[in-house]
Formats: C-alpha cells, sequence, structure tokens
C-alpha cells in the first residue's frame, strides 16, 4: 500500500512540474508566474480542488508518443474567492508552449460543463502559443468545442478571461465571447494574424506590442476591459470584480457588509455643476460620493472616456453605473461609447444587476466619420439595451440631456423605474442658441431680439420643470441627497418583476 501512495504523490510531483524546472525559471524570467501559482494567487487558500491532474494528449504524429506529460498544458479545476465558488483554467506555457490539444481542450470543456450545470463563474487564464500543430484539425476542433461552451454559457455564469501571455489565432475568439477580458503590460498580446503574417500580406511592419498589447486593446479596439502591470496586479484585480458579481443568472449578486450611512449627505455635490454650462466638472467625483465607501469597480476605463462603465455597491449590494462624463468630448455619444455602454447594460440586465445612470449629454457627436461609421446603427444598440432591460432602472440627469440622447440614456420612455434630475438639469430637444436659430430664423440679423429670444427659450427649457410636468421626471431632487435617494429608490425596487414578451431572442442591431 504505501508503494502505491509513493508512487501517487511522485506522479504527483511530476504532474506539478508541467515543462520541468528549467521551463518554470524561464517563465519567470519574463515575469510571468506559471499556471499552478496564477490558480494560488486567484483562489482562497486551501481551497483548490484539481481535475485531470493526469491527463495526457492522444497524439501519436511527429514523435509526440514519446513525450505525454501529465496534465496536457492546462490546470484545471474548482475552488473558492473569498467564500464563494468558482471553476477555472490555466494554461501552462511550460508544457509545449501551452498549446491546445483535442485533450486539453477536453479538460477546459468539463469545468466549462460543470459550471453551467452547478451555477458558478469560469475564470480562464491564457498563456498559450495557439493550437498544437502536431494534431492539426483534432485541436481546431478542440478550440470549437470550446467556443460552444462560451456561447452556451453566455448570460449563464460570468465568464472572465485573464490574457497572461500570448493568445492567437483561434484562441483569441474564447476570450472574446466572454465577460471580461483582463491584460497584462508588456507580457500579454492578442491578434488573430501575428506581425509576421501581416508583413507578408500587407508588408506593414507591427511589433507584437503595437499590433495585439495591452494598451492597443484597451485604449483602441476595447477588446479588453482593463490592463494591469502584472499577473498579482491582474489577479487581485479579477477577485474584486468577482465580488460585485452573482455566482450566476440563478442568483443575485452578494450583498456585502456595508459601513457607509445610507442617508449620508454630500453638501459638495451642490456645487458640482459649474455656473458656466459649457465648463466640464469630473462626473466621476458624483459616482464616488453616492457609492459605499466610496468604491467603484471601473470598467474598460481607458476607451470611450465620455462615457463611465462599472460597479458599485449602494447598501451593500451591486449597482452597474452608466455615466455620461463631460471631461471628454463633452459627453457627447458617439460609436465608441454607445457600444461601450450597451455591452455593459445588457451584462448587467443578464445577471440581474441594477443600472444606475447619471445623464449629462449634449447629443450624438455630429461628423461625417461618425455617420460614415454607422452611429445610428451603434447608437441604436445603446437605446435597444436599455429599452429590453427588465432589471431596476434609476436615473439621474444632472445638467444636459438633450435630443435623441435624451431619450438613449435610460428615460422614462425606455421602463426607466425612478428618473430623478437635479435643479440644474435642462431636459430639450437642443441647446437654446440651435433652437432659437431655427425657429427664428427670420430675426437672424438682429443681436438684441436673438438674445432676448434665446434668454426667453432658456427660461422655458433650461430647467427640468417641463418634463416634471408632463411626469417625465419622477421628482427634482437636491443634488446632496442624491445618495439617500438612489439608495431609496433601488430597496424599493428589489422586489421589481418583468418580463418581456416571449421570442426566441432579439436582433439588437450588431
Amino acid at each position: 500500500m504505501k508503494d502505491i501512495l509513493n508512487q501517487l504523490e511522485e506522479r504527483r510531483a511530476a504532474a506539478r512540474l508541467g515543462g520541468g524546472q528549467r521551463r518554470i525559471d524561464a517563465q519567470h524570467a519574463k515575469g510571468k508566474l506559471t499556471a499552478r501559482e496564477r490558480i494560488e494567487l486567484l483562489l482562497d487558500e486551501g481551497t483548490f480542488e484539481e481535475f485531470d491532474m493526469f491527463k495526457a494528449h492522444r497524439c501519436t504524429d511527429f514523435g509526440m508518443q514519446d513525450e505525454k506529460p501529465a496534465g496536457d498544458g492546462v490546470v484545471t479545476g474548482w475552488g473558492t474567492v473569498n467564500g464563494r465558488m468558482v471553476y477555472v483554467f490555466s494554461q501552462d506555457f511550460t508544457v509545449f508552449g501551452g498549446s491546445l490539444s483535442e485533450t486539453h481542450a477536453e479538460k477546459i470543456c468539463k469545468i466549462m460543463d460543470m459550471a453551467m450545470q452547478n451555477g458558478a463563474p469560469v475564470i480562464g487564464m491564457n498563456d498559450s502559443g495557439g493550437a498544437r500543430i502536431q494534431e492539426g484539425v483534432a485541436s481546431l476542433a478542440g478550440y470549437a468545442e470550446v467556443f460552444q461552451r462560451n456561447i452556451m454559457a453566455s448570460g449563464v455564469v460570468p465568464q472572465i478571461s485573464l490574457i497572461m501571455g500570448p493568445c492567437a489565432g483561434g484562441a483569441v475568439y474564447s476570450p472574446a465571447m466572454t465577460d471580461f477580458i483582463f491584460m497584462v503590460k508588456d507580457s500579454s498580446y492578442m491578434f488573430v494574424t501575428g506581425p509576421d503574417v501581416v508583413k507578408t500580406v500587407t508588408n506593414e511592419i507591427v511589433t507584437a506590442e503595437e499590433l495585439g498589447g495591452a494598451s492597443t486593446h484597451t485604449k483602441k479596439s476595447s477588446v479588453a476591459d482593463g490592463a494591469y502591470e502584472n499577473d498579482v496586479e491582474a489577479i487581485a484585480e479579477t477577485r474584486r470584480l468577482i465580488d460585485f458579481l452573482p455566482l450566476s443568472n440563478r442568483e443575485k449578486a452578494p450583498v456585502r457588509p456595508f459601513f457607509d450611512e445610507v442617508n449620508r449627505v454630500e453638501d459638495s455635490l451642490d456645487t458640482l455643476i459649474p455656473s458656466n454650462p459649457n465648463m466640464p466638472y469630473d462626473m466621476k467625483e458624483l459616482i464616488v460620493k453616492i457609492a459605499d465607501e466610496g468604491d467603484f469597480f471601473e470598467i474598460q476605463k481607458d476607451y470611450a472616456g465620455n462615457i463611465i462603465t462599472g460597479f458599485i455597491r449602494m447598501e451593500g449590494q451591486t449597482v452597474g453605473v452608466v455615466a455620461n462624463q463631460p471631461m471628454v468630448l463633452a459627453g457627447c455619444l458617439d460609436i465608441d461609447s454607445s457600444r461601450k455602454a450597451a455591452r455593459f447594460v445588457r451584462f448587467c440586465d443578464a445577471f440581474e444587476i441594477p443600472i444606475l445612470t447619471l445623464v449629462d449629454v449634449p447629443g450624438f457627436l455630429p461628423g461625417t466619420g461618425q455617420e460614415y461609421g454607422g452611429v445610428i446603427k451603434h447608437g441604436a444598440k445603446l437605446l435597444f439595451a436599455y429599452g429590453e432591460a427588465t432589471v431596476p432602472k434609476v436615473t439621474v440627469i444632472t445638467r444636459k440631456a438633450y435630443g435623441g440622447a435624451y431619450d438613449v440614456m435610460a428615460s422614462k420612455h425606455l421602463r426607466g423605474d425612478f428618473n430623478y434630475a437635479w435643479p440644474t438639469a435642462e431636459i430639450a430637444v437642443m441647446g437654446a442658441k440651435g433652437a432659437v436659430e431655427i425657429l427664428y430664423r427670420s430675426e437672424l440679423g438682429d443681436a438684441e431680439k436673438i438674445a432676448a429670444r434665446t434668454k426667453d427659450y432658456e427660461d422655458r427649457f433650461a430647467n427640468p420643470f417641463v418634463a416634471a410636468e408632463k411626469g417625465f421626471i419622477d421628482e427634482v431632487i437636491q443634488p446632496h441627497s442624491t445618495r439617500r435617494r438612489v439608495a431609496r429608490a433601488f430597496a424599493s425596487l428589489r422586489s421589481k418583476k418583468l418580463s418581456n414578451p416571449w421570442k426566441k431572442h432579439d436582433n439588437i442591431p450588431l
């Protein structure tokens, strides 16, 4: 018996070494952690339960039968994050460069199936050279099996991808279908075709970092939701994000203890809006001041800065925030911000996370670039996302809400539950100057008359009361009491029940 137990321990020790000490040292030399070290950091200490530690590939071509490392380049299993169950896979770059084989894919598929069945998030740590060439189409089939599960799991359990090394070719499509993608600066990249192929086909000379590094995907392409300095920071922030999310669509997000007064008055908000209507201010200040303990987890911070998305808690409960940012492009909606916010709203709706919308929007960004790029269709995505969402929706208009952008930003007409406005809010078809130039075109030569007309229009529309008279605004609230009013609104909506008409699925304008 003792011999068998010793043999088991020896096999386990060999499996834990992956591709061997030399390759582990090489991984460390690049500033990267190994697959197992990443799992240890992500999960609560001592909670990791591993699956398929001894699974090996079945390939017999190209001399592969002579090298069959246990685990086949991916570590899979489950554990807990702050006491809540998650499933995890971590690709091991020390074994065949983390390349995906048929059996490697089977291991990932197994834990994804279990995650859906048992209702727990899937966290994937990607560090792979791509498909294992020696296996040919079998490895491609493995990718497609994983893709199919990503699709089935979408909206059922949260899926988070950490890109912690190379991720190229077909490998990028699995993370692309997950809910959140985090990258590590200078050591991770994602692209469908690498720099060498790009040079051959288009004659462009580009580095891997420029083509698909963390900076590219967080600032330009919006593929990634955040970039961190190293593996440790990326994993710590992932743990923080998991705390905001429900385990599945069958459960509500966790309620955390909070140490912040619900009725906290924030007098500084009374002077947040500048007296000059064209002066910007930082909307993040409002978000932080109404959140429990000022804790805000921002999503896609470096992309489309004219809209802010992320998670806060109110009375310990997760709330998704979408807010126009007057500091960037005056808070206009455009193609990028519409896409960013629409995806975030749909995630919140899928997982029953209430949505708070903070509005200061002068309209959609004009110009040929926007129109040629399809701003109509992209703007419709955000409109569609808000309109189909059945979760509690609370909206606060702080300053401008002009034109179609007023409608889009979770207005009463898109089934907003509570629609508040500050006294500084202006809800109108357009700004006073533009409106007067259309209404009184014949008087444009007379500056005095136009000035009087402009003042008249401002007196009539540069306030929230016309909308309030029509019931489109439920209440005009004091800025300093925003936290209390919003928290009470969400508290009253905790038992909200709303369902859309039966359909196989909608046809969102993609």
